[in-house]
C-alpha cells in the first residue's frame, strides 16, 4: 500500500469517525439509537485497525513479510467498518444484510490479528470480535 492510499484510508476512517460522532448526538424521531452500540463498535474497529495496519506496514518495511496477509485483512476490513458506519447511522434498509457480511470479515480480520503476538494485532483482533458481536445483533 502506497502513501495516496493510507492517507485515503485514514481519511475515510476520520470521516466515519465524524458521522458516528454527529449520529450519537443527533437521534431522530423512532430511532432512538437502536444503531449506536453498533455505530460505535465499527468506528472501534476502524481506529485500531488503523494503528494494526501501520504496524503492519512498518514491520512489512522492515522485511517481515509475515504481516502481508494481516496487512491485506486489515486493509479489507476499514473498508467493511466503514461502510457499516454509514448505514448504521443512516438506519440504511441494508443494514441488516451488510452487518452479516461484516461479521464474516471481522472473524477472518480477528483470526487473522490473532496469529501475531503483537500489541496491535491483539488489539484489533478484540475490535473485530465485539464488532462482530453486534452486527449479528442486526444481522438479517
Amino acid at each position: 500500500m502506497d502513501r495516496r492510499h493510507l492517507l485515503m484510508a485514514t481519511g475515510a476512517a476520520l470521516a466515519a469517525t465524524t458521522l458516528a460522532a454527529r449520529a450519537d448526538e443527533h437521534e431522530h424521531h423512532g430511532h432512538h439509537g437502536a444503531t449506536t452500540p453498533l455505530v460505535a463498535s465499527a468506528t472501534h474497529c476502524v481506529e485500531t485497525a488503523n494503528v494494526c495496519l501501520a504496524h503492519c506496514l512498518d514491520r512489512l518495511g522492515d522485511g517481515d513479510k509475515t504481516m502481508a496477509a494481516c496487512a491485506r485483512s486489515v486493509t479489507g476490513l476499514i473498508a467493511m467498518c466503514n461502510a457499516l458506519v454509514v448505514l448504521a447511522a443512516q438506519h440504511s434498509p441494508l443494514l441488516p444484510r451488510y452487518a452479516a457480511v461484516a461479521a464474516d470479515a471481522c472473524k477472518a480480520c480477528e483470526d487473522e490479528c490473532n496469529k501475531h503476538d503483537h500489541p496491535p494485532c491483539k488489539a484489533c483482533a478484540d475490535a473485530c470480535k465485539a464488532c462482530a458481536a453486534e452486527c449479528a445483533k442486526i444481522a438479517a
